[in-house]
């Protein structure tokens, strides 16, 4: 991103949902990274921000800069492998809401479509039927604005790809609002970001197995 100047959100410092002994869920807001980038000027981030007041805090899954929504950090190595192991089975259960500069034809419907990294253009992503990666999302209309042609919708994505769900939405003709990446040039500056948020995650909690469910109320 040219001239990509770092300002995160310095308020609230941290929205914490939830807390246990094990686990810390936060509602990261848009603009502040996951984990510290490379540069010194990027090292602002979630993770950083917890681990000042939890040293031993470790991130299990990302969220991209753009995107707010829940993120979950494990407090102890145990519950770090627990999770983990959770995500890369795919026995987690998470959505995400999103605007779209566009309305899909249909109320729901699946995008299986492989991709991978445009190296020369990183972070942007590409489909690829020959070198990309399975990557499955499924998608449903909750609410329709006719007028402004808008449609906001609830995303299930099967897979964790980077950019997933912002890829497969501009497959289906309906990038999502304020998407820099992928959207048209009136749907980047219809609004000022991205119009994604991940709304609901529900884990096994790796101290009492039970399973847990954490929201988030969306911005948009």
């Amino acid at each position: 991103m040219p001239n990509f100047v770092y300002a995160p959100p310095l308020s609230p410092w941290l929205d914490i949902i939830y807390q246990d002994e094990a686990i810390i869920v936060l509602n990261k807001p848009n603009g502040l990274l996951s984990v510290p980038g490379r540069l010194p000027e990027h090292n602002d981030s979630i993770a950083s921000r917890v681990c000042q007041q939890y040293p031993e805090a470790n991130i299990v899954h990302r969220l991209d800069m753009a995107t707010s929504g829940i993120l979950l950090m494990a407090l102890t190595k145990q519950a770090q492998s627990h999770i983990s192991r959770q995500f890369q089975q795919r026995t987690t259960n998470k959505h995400y809401l999103a605007r779209l500069e566009g309305i899909p034809t249909g109320d729901r419907g699946s995008v299986d479509l492989p991709m991978r990294c445009d190296w020369p253009n990183r972070p942007r992503q590409i489909i690829d039927f020959e070198l990309g990666k399975s990557a499955l999302t499924h998608w449903q209309i909750i609410a329709k604005d006719e007028v402004n042609n808008v449609a906001t919708v609830k995303l299930k994505p099967v897979t964790g790809r980077t950019h997933q769900l912002r890829l497969h939405m501009q497959a289906l003709g309906t990038a999502i609002l304020g998407d820099e990446f992928y959207a048209s040039s009136v749907g980047v500056k219809a609004t000022s970001h991205l119009q994604l948020h991940a709304a609901m995650l529900e884990i096994t909690h790796p101290l009492t197995n039970e399973v847990i469910k954490f929201t988030a109320p969306s911005p948009f």
